[in-house]
């Protein structure tokens, strides 16, 4: 995971796949930013995989802060549309409109 700041937000690029043998330091890094930081973005073009572990971590930081979820790959937007998480999380095409 890859961590910076882009326009005053903080963007977090997340790859490789996502269970919960893998998700801790996604996790931690996520749950400190929303807690000082009023919008947060998390950039999931590189994720290979995501399962239910991954959903309720994106679920539980938009609870805390503005989160925007960047260009996410096939597997993870099917997973969005069939929970019905793409209608309550911010979901962007790219980084330009989640940091707008």
């Amino acid at each position: 995971m890859v961590q910076y700041e882009w326009h005053k937000v903080q963007v977090f690029v997340a790859h490789g796949a996502y269970d919960p043998a893998s998700i801790t330091p996604l996790s931690e890094a996520l749950q400190s930013a929303a807690e000082k930081h009023s919008r947060v973005v998390l950039d999931c073009a590189a994720v290979a995989f995501a399962d239910s572990t991954f959903l309720n971590l994106l679920i539980g930081i938009h609870h805390t802060t503005d989160l925007r979820v960047v260009a996410p790959p096939a597997q993870l937007r099917r997973l969005l549309e069939l929970t019905g998480a793409d209608r309550v999380l911010k979901v962007q095409a790219n980084l330009e409109d989640a940091t707008a």
